[in-house]
């Protein structure tokens, strides 16, 4: 049985690598991809631990050579995940974790149109700066750069399956880790499974866990519409043409009712 490409991106600054971090420390079943990057590490940061880090020289050398699975320019420097992180282990059946941006994210999805995608909003653009202030890492220049850019990032969260607002910290890290375990027990992976590890016999004890995470789903994408109705209303200057607010709407009306019609079923 293939494995499972997670895909996590984030504007910058919004906690995306410590909510990573965290769900990696509970599922033990998830392999983080260690991306290569052209720019210099920051403060506390280790070589083959954070990142990969190249000269560009070496990461254009890398993409000339088609050593990449997906590669972008970001913040001025180069970053990417190196095919051989990626495709072995799937192909091996192990789950691999992406933690990459919006645009990488695009060419991983053309490549692989069911990987699971996650994008990580902050509460608002205020929350979004404290963030980037408090882990002293950048200066005011790469502050003030980052901050520009994160608008036209989080403009892109509806090209993702499911979108976390990071308020709470133990909440995002719950649902992230529910959203992964949902996966791992939609139908089509459950009967691959099976099928792998009886011989094909019939799933009717999975009957119930597979209801149970369309459940989960369910319910959590509520909680993330409301959520992302709250955002976009608090934060100013994102471009959300009213017919798309009303295009939520109607999705969070839909999940209610389908929630629900399945509650009454039971």
């Amino acid at each position: 049985m293939r494995g499972t490409l997670y895909i996590v991106a984030a504007p910058s600054g919004a906690g995306k690598s410590s909510i990573v971090n965290a769900v990696l420390a509970r599922d033990s079943n998830i392999r983080l991809s260690i991306s290569f990057t052209s720019r210099a590490p920051r403060p506390g940061e280790r070589h083959a631990e954070h990142y990969n880090f190249v000269s560009a020289d070496e990461f254009e050398a890398m993409v000339a050579a088609g050593d990449f699975f997906e590669h972008a320019r970001v913040h001025g420097d180069w970053k990417g995940t190196a095919r051989q992180s990626v495709e072995p282990h799937l192909a091996q059946g192990r789950d691999v974790l992406l933690e990459i941006d919006w645009q990488g994210a695009r060419q991983v999805r053309a490549m692989i149109p069911d990987a699971v995608s996650v994008f990580i909003l902050p509460p608002s653009r205020a929350a979004l700066e404290e963030r980037m202030r408090k882990r002293g890492q950048d200066s005011e220049a790469v502050i003030a750069q980052r901050l520009a850019a994160a608008r036209e990032e989080m403009s892109h969260y509806g090209e993702f399956d499911y979108v976390i607002v990071n308020e709470v910290f133990e909440t995002a890290v719950d649902e992230m880790c529910s959203i992964f375990t949902a996966s791992r027990l939609r139908k089509d992976a459950q009967v691959a499974r099976q099928a792998q590890h009886a011989g094909g016999r019939k799933l009717l004890h999975a009957v119930v866990p597979v209801r149970q995470a369309r459940d989960v789903l369910v319910f959590h994408r509520a909680q993330q519409l409301l959520a992302l109705g709250a955002f976009l209303k608090a934060v100013d200057g994102i471009d959300v043409v009213e017919q798309e607010r009303q295009v939520e709407n109607l999705q969070l009306l839909g999940v209610l009712l389908e929630l629900r019609q399945r509650r009454g079923e039971q």
